[in-house]
């Protein structure tokens, strides 16, 4: 059916004629908005066997168990095995050859009367695809951000039609499904930075592609990864630490990658502003790096993810190409200092003034924005030769930079690298006051190494590729053929 057509009514009432699927709907924290709608359809008789709400704590520990945060996935987990377990120990002998049972299950909380909460919810489904099949699962996390309390309601019970929608039509289509989740609400008034799967008919679908989908259409701007390649929730990982994170294309992640995050590492935690708090340490890649080609490659996506987490990185997939995005959006869950690692090139665009065109303050705005509450950026040095190299591949506006005149042998640092002369004192404001530092301790054999001469050279069979990257590295790209490596 046409996409336009597929009303949150419409959904709810396809499902509802249907007559194959048979279950509960169990929600805490908006009203029950999504068995509304099924009831309004109509034809609810053929699909509900059970809605409920257990607002009062004792009811709900009583029924569901206690845990430690009632809008958590524990909560969301313990009603779908409570509900589920209803349904197939009461209705199995007398409908289970013929339906296919579900439960779904929520977890929210609205907008305060005093507007100082986080309005955010739990949703699941735990749900069969044949009739005495075996269960599937899917969990998503959504932040409402209307400012009405019933509006939030309301936008929560159109994602729970959605996601009972897709998960019943949509699931041999990962990337529909993920875009059916905003349908007739849209991403204005929902974020989704959660989604995972899991169950017999879903295991094909590898849950961190999931998330890049969610921030490839724009319902949600930055998902993470644990280096077990889980999916993490920011605010979970990231609330009130101290955040190190180095962008880069990781295509694949190399020697030098490694350096500059161990030396920024080494200095970040000695800053005063860090010393006794929690550090997180993540790498980045954004959106604008994954599309550099034109289109998302997902095995190439998933090769730069797997690469990463053998070694351990947390890893941040973003749609913030400037860096003041990035730090607004950590500033959501910490107030603690942020640093960034980068080199050089990295530093040359952040002074590049094309990319702050549409700011009414421009390239003075944006880094009000970026070093505003304790950022400060480390940058890793660069050759002559290679920055010489840099400036002639047009990936950056000539106009913004100044030749330096150097020895090919000379180091490009933040204390030596020439900007034009109309930012000049901008950058001399910024390396006196210390919002630039350079990085120290770095290995001066690893400044020859680049990841685009690492690609050409594992495609091309030249194995001193393997000299380039980590060990672990290696590794795991022969072991899977990563990055177009033949043996």
């Amino acid at each position: 059916m046409d996409a336009d057509l597929l009303t949150t009514n419409r959904k709810a009432l396809m499902i509802n004629l249907s007559r194959e699927h048979y279950g509960t709907l169990a929600e805490i924290g908006a009203g029950q908005e999504v068995a509304r709608h099924f009831f309004l359809a109509g034809g609810a008789s053929g699909t509900i066997a059970k809605t409920m709400s257990a607002y009062d704590m004792k009811f709900s520990d009583e029924i569901y168990g206690k845990c430690a945060r009632y809008v958590s996935q524990e909560r969301l987990i313990s009603m779908l095995d409570h509900e589920y377990g209803l349904i197939e120990e009461r209705l199995s002998e007398m409908r289970g050859a013929q339906s296919r049972f579900f439960a779904f299950a929520n977890s929210v909380a609205t907008r305060n009367r005093e507007g100082t909460n986080d309005a955010h919810g739990w949703l699941g489904l735990r749900f069969q695809t044949e009739p005495m099949g075996k269960p599937n699962d899917v969990f998503i996390h959504v932040r409402m951000w209307d400012k009405d309390a019933i509006q939030q309601q309301e936008a929560l019970g159109i994602v729970g039609v959605n996601l009972i929608f897709a998960a019943f039509n949509y699931r041999n289509n990962v990337e529909e499904f993920v875009k059916s989740l905003a349908d007739n609400v849209g991403i204005d008034r929902i974020e989704v930075d959660i989604i995972t799967v899991g169950g017999p008919q879903l295991q094909h679908v590898d849950n961190r592609l999931l998330s890049l989908l969610l921030v490839q259409h724009g319902l949600t701007n930055a998902v993470l990864f644990g280096p077990n390649n889980s999916v993490l929730q920011p605010s979970e990982v990231l609330y009130k630490k101290a955040i190190l994170v180095e962008r880069g294309s990781f295509r694949p992640v190399t020697l030098v990658n490694v350096d500059m995050l161990r030396c920024a590492s080494a200095q970040f935690v000695q800053e005063p502003e860090v010393q006794g708090h929690d550090v997180v340490v993540l790498m980045e890649i954004t959106m604008l790096n994954l599309l550099a080609e034109g289109a998302i490659d997902h095995p190439d996506f998933l090769a730069r993810v797997d690469t990463l987490a053998a070694l351990g990185n947390n890893v941040l997939i973003s749609n913030y190409p400037e860096f003041f995005r990035l730090t607004t959006y950590f500033r959501r869950y910490t107030k603690e200092m942020i640093g960034v690692a980068m080199g050089i090139n990295n530093l040359l665009e952040v002074f590049n003034e094309k990319y702050y065109e549409t700011l009414p303050g421009g390239i003075l705005e944006s880094f009000g924005r970026l070093f505003k509450n304790a950022v400060k950026l480390y940058i890793y040095p660069m050759r002559q030769e290679a920055y010489q190299r840099y400036l002639t591949t047009g990936h950056h506006a000539a106009d913004n930079i100044a030749p330096n005149g150097f020895a090919s042998n000379v180091l490009i640092t933040a204390k030596n690298l020439m900007v034009t002369q109309r930012l000049q004192n901008l950058y001399a404001y910024l390396l006196e006051n210390h919002y630039l530092e350079c990085i120290v301790g770095f290995d001066p054999a690893h400044l020859e190494v680049f990841s685009r001469d690492v690609l050409r050279r594992i495609r091309e069979k030249d194995a001193s590729w393997e000299k380039m990257v980590p060990p672990e590295v290696a590794k795991i790209i022969k072991e899977r053929g990563l990055f177009g490596w033949n043996g």
